[in-house]
């Protein structure tokens, strides 16, 4: 009996048109039938004898035959490939391929029916031709329907509609369709007659899944003066709180109306409360959540019973509880210069947390979140409210960030002697140290060139790393040295870093030495390392860059400063074409631009100094008149 409902629901689904069908407006009572055809792979059970004039298989049916399955275009590969999940149940559906002769397709009877009491026939309905195949011309013959619904005599039509004609598509898309009939006075059952209008052959087939029969009633809403909707939110600090509950049915389907109340805690299981039969309902002190509705009928005897009435939707009394406190997932740490983690706190699904950098009062940085990532270290504050409500918050929960210092080191560049030791320092005293040599002193020496490195950790697990780069000494050797004017300039005969000097005591990074007066020196470089030292003795000689004798008594001559520490010198002073213009001891020269009484032409002159034990010096000045 069961599948033959199915057989004819379905059907009757397939009859449905805006003009002829139509879906119950109102509220719905509970299924007095439903038929999913069952969950599983491969083919279901067939019909009971005198369902249909159908026969069933297994695989995809041909004209005149059906099967129940979860599965389609299995041999007609002219058939979608598949059935959309947009039904209630999304298993196996009732798939038939229509004979080619039109007339009637099921029959059956479905008992049970109150008396006084609108129905509602509900069913999914699917063209399961696909359109994209070329086999049928113009899509196929669309699947077209028509299903009555007769008193259980077999003598009285109540209702009758047609689908017309529903066409095949590219996309397989369920369609739900429903017909609304009432039942008499003492009528208890009803007959089913399902007919195919459509034409025999290439197309015209279906499936049909979820076919359910429930009551129909009016559309009736449970409203309160204290909201604007079905539910009101009350605050826990403002409970309890007294309502009165009004039932307003829309007139849609019923004429007269019986009510009863009902209550539940939690929206699913209802109990009638004793008396409360009118459209008015006063609901007492309430102190915590509550739902409420009302079951409407036409006939105060259907009321007993939910396949023969409807339900309103619930009114929902809210009382919005206070938050417990929230629970910390734990102070968290970090080193400096790692990513700041966040912090975070467990609360319940309908609430969310607001933070604080205060445990009162304070400043707001992070709302509507169970998490957060602070920029600083500190004890940040959280507190749990209820998801849009403007009610009583929570106490707060202290969460604390720790950022530990991470010591600060910089590389170093070292030079080792040939067969000597170097002493490496990690430089912070009181830490863990792994070295890449494998030692874990402070402290360490190392004899070869090479690249190091130690890994410093603090008490608190922080590490940083240091490196040491360690090259052979750069060898120190001297290639000249420049003296001019007051200036001298010691150069190197190799690349390096080196450290001067012109006392052996004093040593400097630069290699140039100003405002030095003439005399004997001893130039000395030496490596960083100290490894080696080496040094030359030199004459410094001031000698000037240029003279103006005009008589003023600034550079009126050329002399020469220094001479006087050397046992011997010579001074020869030429023209630019080589001759010489004078000649004589070092100390004590002076030569005023003038040959035998002539001042001479400016230009340049050439000079020649020959000091005993060291080398000619040799080089020009300007005379400037």
């Amino acid at each position: 009996m069961t599948r033959l409902v199915v057989l004819l629901l379905f059907l009757l689904s397939c009859s449905y048109s805006f003009a002829q069908l139509g879906f119950c407006e109102g509220s719905k009572g509970d299924p007095i039938f439903y038929e999913d055809f069952g969950t599983g792979s491969g083919s279901g059970p067939a019909f009971p004898s005198g369902t249909t004039s159908y026969s069933y298989v297994t695989g995809d049916p041909q004209d005149g035959q059906y099967t129940i399955s979860a599965g389609i275009g299995q041999q007609i590969s002219s058939w979608h490939n598949s059935l959309p999940n947009s039904t209630l149940s999304n298993e196996r559906a009732l798939i038939v391929n229509a004979d080619f002769t039109s007339g009637q397709f099921f029959k059956t009877e479905i008992s049970g029916l109150c008396e006084n009491t609108s129905y509602e026939f509900s069913a999914y309905l699917i063209n399961i031709y696909d359109r994209q195949d070329p086999i049928c011309p113009n899509g196929g013959i669309p699947i077209n329907v028509r299903f009555e619904i007769w008193d259980e005599t077999d003598s009285q039509l109540l209702r009758e509609g047609s689908t017309g004609n529903i066409a095949s598509a590219s996309s397989p898309v369920w369609e739900q369709y429903a017909l609304t009939f009432q039942s008499e006075a003492g009528q208890d059952a009803v007959i089913l007659k399902i007919f195919n209008n459509g034409d025999g052959g290439c197309g015209n087939d279906l499936a049909i899944d979820d076919i359910i029969f429930r009551s129909c009633g009016d559309f009736t809403t449970v409203t309160s003066e204290e909201s604007n909707g079905s539910e009101l939110a009350v605050c826990e600090s403002d409970a309890p709180v007294n309502l009165e509950l009004k039932a307003t049915p829309d007139y849609s389907v019923y004429q007269d109306h019986f009510f009863q109340w009902q209550e539940s805690d939690d929206g699913e299981n209802w109990q009638n409360i004793a008396g409360a039969t009118g459209d008015n309902y006063f609901t007492g002190s309430l102190n915590t959540t509550r739902y409420y509705r009302v079951k409407v009928a036409e006939d105060e005897v259907n009321l007993a019973n939910n396949l023969c009435s409807s339900a309103s939707e619930a009114f929902y009394v809210n009382i919005v509880s206070t938050p417990e406190t929230p629970v910390s997932n734990g102070d968290r740490t970090v080193c400096g210069g790692e990513p700041i983690p966040e912090l975070s706190v467990q609360i319940k699904g309908d609430e969310t947390a607001n933070w604080y950098d205060a445990a009162t009062g304070g400043n707001l940085v992070a709302e509507n979140t169970a998490y957060f990532t602070p920029e600083s270290a500190g004890i940040y504050y959280a507190e749990a409210k209820k998801t849009n409500y403007d009610c009583e918050v929570s106490a707060r929960t202290a969460v604390e960030l720790t950022i530990y210092e991470v010591p600060e080191v910089e590389d170093e560049n070292w030079q080792i002697c040939a067969d000597t030791l170097l002493t490496l320092d990690a430089g912070i005293p009181g830490m863990e140290y792994s070295w890449s040599t494998g030692e874990s002193s402070q402290i360490i020496t190392v004899g070869n060139p090479g690249e190091y490195d130690v890994q410093i950790v603090t008490a608190e697990g922080c590490e940083v790393v240091k490196n040491f780069t360690v090259s052979p000494t750069d060898v120190a050797a001297i290639a000249d040295i420049i003296s001019e004017e007051n200036t001298v300039t010691i150069a190197s005969a190799n690349s390096g870093t080196f450290e001067y000097s012109l006392d052996g005591t004093n040593f400097q990074d630069s290699n140039v030495f100003t405002g030095i007066s003439g005399g004997i020196y001893t130039a000395y470089i030496r490596d960083l390392s100290g490894c080696a030292t080496v040094s030359s003795e030199f004459p410094h000689i001031v000698v000037p860059k240029f003279i103006t004798p005009n008589g003023d008594g600034y550079n009126d001559a050329f002399s020469l400063s220094g001479v006087e520490y050397f046992l011997s010198s010579e001074i020869r002073i030429f023209n630019r074409y080589g001759k010489l213009l004078k000649i004589g001891k070092g100390e004590g020269f002076s030569w005023n631009g003038t040959f035998k009484g002539n001042s001479l032409p400016a230009s340049d002159y050439w000079y020649q100094i020959t000091i005993e034990g060291h080398k000619i010096i040799k080089g020009h000045f300007s005379l400037v008149r």
